[in-house]
């Protein structure tokens, strides 16, 4: 059994990413048509931040940034975004507030975790592992987050443990406070995708092989 089918089996724990999220989640459009960044300096996140705060409101307590959202205007002072033109996103952003705690959705060992130092970057970054008899090993990515709450590789999570926390501008790669999950199959871990979080247009036929939709190993 392969991704995402394996979340089906009732034999496989899934937990949530966050725990208690409530209400119904903001969408945060950040294409390039988006109200959110007209007229803005789109590394100033700090004020991004205000403006998202704002937009989200009393209403709504979480948010998220879609898959395969194009994003030529937020990458658009990112060279090498720009010189391979990667715009496409492959992750799911979830917004929520400044520390919260992410949950392993599944049984998972840390197969990789660091801090990507730049503007732009992940800034702290955990990759997890997902490996069982009843389907193919693949992997989860998550990025943004708090630099002194990273686990050690080789740790290992049950599913609904939690291993890290949201990170702040600077350790996050100075974004807004969200995480980027992103589903990397082994083929796609062997063909880079873990220093890749978005790609080009001309990628998106061989994706689905790659880098998989985050949505459903992210549950409520």
């Amino acid at each position: 059994m392969y991704y995402p089918f394996l979340l089906y089996s009732e034999k496989i724990a899934h937990r949530p990413v966050f725990a208690g999220l409530s209400g119904d989640p903001y969408v945060a459009d950040l294409s390039p048509a988006s109200p959110l960044l007209r007229g803005i300096d789109v590394r100033d996140q700090r004020r991004f931040q205000g403006i998202l705060d704002t937009a989200m409101g009393p209403a709504h307590s979480w948010g998220f940034s879609p898959y395969l959202e194009h994003r030529d205007t937020l990458l658009g002072e990112c060279p090498q975004m720009v010189a391979e033109n990667r715009f496409i996103h492959l992750g799911l952003d979830v917004i929520v507030p400044l520390g919260t705690p992410l949950h392993a959705p599944l049984d998972a060992v840390v197969e990789a975790c660091d801090y990507e130092q730049g503007e732009g970057n992940y800034g702290g970054w955990v990759l997890l592992r997902h490996a069982g008899s009843r389907f193919d090993t693949f992997y989860s990515l998550y990025g943004h987050l708090c630099r002194d709450r990273l686990p050690s590789v080789g740790q290992s999570f049950a599913a609904g443990a939690a291993f890290a926390e949201i990170g702040d501008f600077h350790e996050n790669g100075n974004w807004f406070h969200h995480t980027h999950i992103q589903v990397i199959t082994q083929k796609g871990l062997d063909r880079g995708y873990l220093s890749k979080g978005y790609c080009a247009t001309a990628d998106l036929g061989e994706m689905d092989a790659l880098c998989p939709s985050p949505v459903p190993l992210f549950v409520r």
